[in-house]
This record gives C-alpha cells, sequence and structure tokens, in this order.
C-alpha cells in the first residue's frame, strides 16, 4: 500500500473514531435521536441544562487540576463566610483585572464555581472582581466582551441592516461572565451584580479603555461609547435578570430567545479532535484562530467539520433557547445604534454605590429575613464544589494553616 492510501485509509478511520466518539457523548449527557434525525433532550428546566454541562463542567474541573492543587487555597479566604456579611453594610466596589495576576486567578478560581461553565469571552474585553468593601470579600464577577455579530433578538430591537450594524456594533458589549458567588448569590447578590452594568464607573471605565479603537476587520478608528451591554441566561427563562428594575428605572430589558443552537454540547477535548481531523483533510478552518475572526470562530469551526464527517447540522441545534436581555446605558440607545447619530443621553446613571443602597434595600434585606441560611455558609462548603478536587485544596489549606502562612482578607 502506497503513502496515499494508508494516509486515506488513517484518516477513514479516524473518521469512524471520531463519529463514534461523538455518539456516544451526545448519548451519556442525555441526548436522543428523533424521528427525523434531529436531536432531542427529554424533560426542561434548569437540572435538565445542569445536566446537560455537566461534563463539559467536570472537563473544565480537570484541566485546572493543577492549578486549583497549588494555587487556589492561597485564594479561598477572599470568599466570604454568612457570618461575614453584615447586609446593613454592603459596599461594592469594582476592580479590573488582567490575566497573570493574583486577582486574575482569583477571577478563575470564582468562575469554576459556576454550573454551567463560562466562555473565555472574544475581542475586547474587560473583567472586574466585585467586592464588598465592607469586609474585603468577594461579591460577584463582571466580564464584558464582543459581542456576537448576529443576534436576532437584539438585531430585530433596534432595526437596523447589516451595513448599520457592522459600522455601530462596536458600541455594544456582551456580559459573558456576570454573578454572584456564594454565599452573596443566596442573598440574590446575582442581581446587584447584574445592575452594575448599568453603573456610571462601568460606563467611564468603556470610555477609557475602547472609546478610540480601531476594528479588527474594518482597520477603520471608531469613537465607541458603551450605550448597550447584552446577556443571556445560562438557564432558558431567566429569575435572576427579569423584573431588574430599580427606582422605576430599567436595568435589564428581555427581548426575546435565542434559537437553541450552539455548541456548548461538544465539549473542548472533543473540539479539539475536531480540528485535528480538519488539518488532516487540509480543511481551511482547521487553524482559525479566535484573534479577527469573531466571536462565532468556534462555532463555524464545529459546523464545518461536522459537515465534513456526514453528520447534519442539525447536531447544532441542541434546543436550550436562552433568554437574552439588554441592559442600556443611554436612554437613547436604540436611536443612536440605529441612526448613528446624537449624544447619549447618561443622566439616569447611578454609581455603583448608588445601586447597591437600592438593590440591597429591595432584593437583598428581604432574603435574608425569608432565608436566614446563608449564615451558615462556609468555605468549606465552597471547596465542595469543586467534587473529586476539594479534598487535595483542603489538605494544601490545612498545611498553609499550621506553617502560620493562612492570608487575612483583602
Amino acid at each position: 500500500m502506497n503513502e496515499k492510501s494508508t494516509s486515506v485509509v488513517n484518516i477513514a478511520s479516524r473518521e469512524a473514531v471520531l463519529k463514534r466518539k461523538l455518539r456516544r457523548h451526545l448519548r451519556a449527557i442525555g441526548f436522543s435521536k428523533s424521528r427525523n434525525g434531529e436531536l432531542q433532550i427529554e424533560g426542561e428546566g434548569k437540572e435538565i441544562v445542569r445536566a446537560l454541562h455537566r461534563f463539559q463542567r467536570e472537563d473544565r474541573i480537570k484541566e485546572n487540576k493543577d492549578f486549583l492543587a497549588t494555587r487556589a487555597p492561597r485564594l479561598f479566604h477572599h470568599f466570604a463566610s454568612g457570618k461575614n456579611i453584615d447586609l446593613s453594610k454592603i459596599s461594592p466596589v469594582i476592580e479590573r483585572i488582567s490575566s497573570g495576576t493574583q486577582h486574575g486567578d482569583l477571577f478563575r478560581l470564582a468562575s469554576l464555581t459556576w454550573s454551567v461553565p463560562v466562555s473565555n469571552g472574544f475581542g475586547r474585553r474587560l473583567r472586574y472582581l466585585v467586592w464588598d468593601e465592607n469586609n474585603g470579600r468577594l461579591i460577584g464577577l463582571i466580564a464584558i466582551g464582543d459581542p456576537v455579530f448576529n443576534l436576532a433578538a437584539r438585531d430585530r430591537l433596534i432595526g437596523w441592516s447589516s451595513k448599520d450594524r457592522s459600522a455601530r456594533l462596536v458600541n455594544i458589549m456582551d456580559a459573558y461572565v456576570l454573578g454572584a458567588v456564594p454565599p452573596y448569590n443566596q442573598l440574590l447578590g446575582g442581581k446587584l451584580v447584574a445592575c452594575l452594568l448599568r453603573s456610571r464607573e462601568l460606563y467611564e471605565d468603556f470610555g477609557s479603555a475602547y472609546g478610540n479603537t480601531t476594528g479588527i476587520i474594518s482597520g477603520e478608528g471608531k469613537k465607541a461609547r458603551l450605550l448597550a451591554v447584552t446577556t443571556s441566561s445560562s438557564m432558558g427563562r431567566s429569575s435572576v435578570y427579569n423584573r431588574l428594575k430599580l427606582d422605576g428605572v430599567q436595568y435589564m430589558e428581555s427581548i426575546g430567545f435565542t434559537g437553541g443552537w450552539g455548541h456548548f454540547h461538544i465539549p473542548d477535548r472533543l473540539f479539539v479532535e475536531l480540528r485535528d481531523y480538519l488539518r488532516d483533510i487540509d480543511h481551511s478552518y482547521a487553524d482559525q484562530h479566535r484573534f479577527g475572526q469573531g466571536p462565532n470562530w468556534r462555532l463555524r469551526t464545529t459546523r464545518a467539520a461536522l459537515a465534513a464527517l456526514g453528520f447534519k447540522e442539525d447536531m447544532l441545534r441542541h434546543g436550550i433557547k436562552r433568554e437574552v436581555f439588554i441592559s442600556r446605558l443611554a436612554a437613547n440607545a436604540d436611536e443612536i445604534l440605529r441612526s448613528g447619530k446624537g449624544t447619549p443621553d447618561t443622566a439616569s446613571l447611578l454609581s455603583i454605590k448608588e445601586i447597591a443602597g437600592l438593590a440591597t434595600q429591595r432584593w437583598m434585606q428581604p432574603r435574608a429575613k425569608r432565608r436566614p441560611e446563608y449564615r451558615d455558609w462556609t468555605v468549606d462548603d465552597l471547596m465542595g464544589l469543586f467534587g473529586s478536587q476539594s479534598r487535595q485544596m483542603q489538605s494544601r489549606l490545612a498545611q498553609q494553616g499550621s506553617h502560620g502562612n493562612s492570608s487575612a482578607a483583602m
């Protein structure tokens, strides 16, 4: 058998193995095929979504096992126990962070507590830790990045043409990480964190970072203003973002649902194999990278690999429709995005401290009275969220304590 024939046989063998792995994985997380060959899943609700993401989260924890064992234990003192929280004195501040720093590690650790693994974001990115200045503990996380180019609910709302969208999408960001960590999440702290998207500090910080920016693809200079931030609920219909209103001002508005397409059910380890397969067949999508390809690069690459393997495009229709929300930082955001004309009306933007005062009074204090069990939450409970890695972290934390190296809070 000559070299070319051997290569063809090897590729065919790889295709067969990869197909089996994909089918086996989809069955394992709960998918089956309908009569017409489409993916389907029995049941609905948040527990189904968590179950679908379970393998993806387990993979993410395994990928981070060295980080969790060696670096995470030094960061746990930044998290609150329930007894650390004084509802009458909660005082949020945001801190922009960078990768490769201790607080960058803290962001990484906190995001690993999410039951649905978070994205790394695309293009322009701003990441924040939300601190409770009163006790020096972490309340939650905010990360905003470039939005997807095609988002039907957003585009219908604004009513722009493809050309207008290309010119003015620079004024919108997407919150790809947004929420509170335990035990603040038990007190509806997620609502507080979500409201901070519409804060004067975030608006001004974006202006400082990206007010004069150059389009990656167009190469044109653009005076960007943060007119709106979109986000979507990972659990279908959102109980956190709905009815998000303070002092008569709407902080989040539901604008529709995604179509139930995507790639979250294709885990990282299989995506790597799909890209390797595209390289084997010299496909043009094999070595596309995030930079310059936009937020849809992974979706396009996955679709190309599945098509090359002979699967229907319907394999990317997972059927989990996420509720889409928009937070307008300018009262006239829609008009400016549609026409490209006008000065942002940001008169109603409040400071983080002002938002916190309203949010704690409306949501967090009443919740604390109804659900006082948040006070029983401890850092040991937090470590339990990391499954098989928790024992190693507890051991390392105990060693640090015995050597007198445990750090104080911020």
